[in-house]
């Protein structure tokens, strides 16, 4: 599975902007996605993970109650919108589909990732 992330940019604190996640040359429908960022000198972390019909969530706590994810299988996209945005959430983005159809919390579950999207939140 290719994937894409995009729609990152510049936005102000207490802003909004909504991440994509497409799935290019196969469908991953059938898969959990997850979102991670790494802001620098950081390690990766975990965002937000959607199981593959979007029945089962999870958020990271520091994006809980601000960042909601979900898909759109028949379009083949998966959405991260970003609401009240902080300036340590400036990181790049990555998306990623999972071996399996459920969502996890854990890096090492996903085995398709998409090249990131910057994201900057200024203060």
């Amino acid at each position: 599975v290719q994937l894409q992330a995009f729609g990152g940019g510049l936005v102000q604190a207490g802003g909004s902007l909504r991440l994509s996640c497409a799935a290019a040359r196969r469908t991953f429908s059938n898969n959990g996605v997850g979102w991670f960022r790494q802001a620098p000198g950081k390690e990766r972390e975990f965002v937000a993970g959607i199981s593959w019909r979007g029945g089962s969530l999870h958020y990271a706590d520091s994006v809980k109650g601000r960042f909601t994810i979900s898909r759109d299988n028949a379009k083949n996209t998966v959405y991260l919108q970003m609401n009240s945005v902080k300036p340590e959430d400036t990181a790049v983005y990555y998306c990623a589909a999972a071996a399996s159809s459920f969502a996890s919390t854990e890096r090492n579950a996903y085995r398709y990732w998409g090249q990131g999207t910057v994201v900057t939140v200024s203060s």
